[in-house]
């Protein structure tokens, strides 16, 4: 097993401990799912994320079985379909997503996109609900704008532990980072090295060779080195170690700002704006 340290980042108001490097699974299904989510494992990754809607859950959950690895030691996130966030239907998904995962309780349990169509109280309520039930250990949001964050801590019974954001260094999240701390929650980096986009960057590519390391590797510290939490995926079994190994070496100062200074407009590249009306 691949020695890289993946300790938990210092836990948040919820007191969920997040491992700081996880593994996506946006787009991965089937055997190839199963097959990279089992190797993750084995090689040290503690982190695992998916989604009601990636329709992959069955296959990471037979990558969790097949790793070897004990189930307290992965820190397992789901999230619930926008469609699914109604009171009653949200309850239901939940347990089809135990089933699916086959686990007994999800660690922490998020709200994809926010829905207009419902209700947030009605889909608040329920996702109390869940966490009181036992079913999953903690809460969370994902995509949710910084009004839409407020708004559901008004709401809520339970504290919430995370939420997802896309996260790069192009993409202007000042806003939404400061709401989000403000509120004691910790951020999960999705997209963190933009789709591939890093790679070749300039800026990116000359901090890299600085360190022998590799664009995506260099971004991902960056990510860490600030206390977000990173999600990168990938489809090939040789890039997971790469991805893991970012806990062996530092950036500067200079070089933290120069990647920070890399925001530019129209960087988004996940919009749903069936879902959100409006970004920070």
């Amino acid at each position: 097993m691949l020695q890289t340290n993946t300790a938990a980042m210092p836990t948040n108001n919820a007191g969920a401990a997040i491992p700081q490097l996880g593994l996506g699974t946006w787009q991965l299904r089937g055997e190839l799912c199963a097959t990279i989510v089992s190797e993750a494992l084995r090689l040290g990754y503690t982190h695992v994320d998916t989604a009601q809607g990636y329709a992959n859950e069955e296959a990471v959950g037979e990558g969790l079985r097949t790793s070897g690895v004990g189930r307290e030691r992965v820190f397992v996130t789901t999230k619930v379909q926008p469609q699914q966030m109604g009171d009653g239907d949200l309850q239901r998904s939940v347990t089809g997503s135990l089933k699916k995962l086959g686990i007994g309780q999800i660690d922490l349990l998020l709200l994809h996109w926010p829905n207009p169509a419902i209700p947030l109280a009605d889909s608040i309520r329920a996702l109390n609900e869940v966490k009181r039930r036992g079913l999953v250990r903690h809460l969370g949001l994902s995509n949710f704008t910084t009004w839409l964050l407020d708004e559901a801590w008004r709401l809520t019974t339970e504290p919430f532990a995370a939420e997802q954001i896309e996260f790069h260094p192009y993409i202007e999240q000042g806003k939404m980072v400061s709401a989000l701390r403000r509120h004691g929650m910790s951020i999960i980096a999705y997209c963190p090295i933009a789709l591939g986009r890093v790679i070749g960057d300039p800026v990116i590519e000359a901090i890299a060779a600085a360190h022998n390391r590799s664009a995506a590797q260099v971004t991902l510290r960056w990510i860490v080195q600030r206390g977000l939490v990173a999600i990168p995926r990938t489809s090939k079994i040789e890039r997971l170690a790469q991805n893991l190994a970012v806990f062996d070496f530092s950036l500067t100062d200079a070089e933290m700002a120069s990647m920070s200074a890399l925001t530019r407009p129209g960087s988004r590249l996940v919009n749903e704006p069936q879902w959100v009306p409006e970004w920070d």
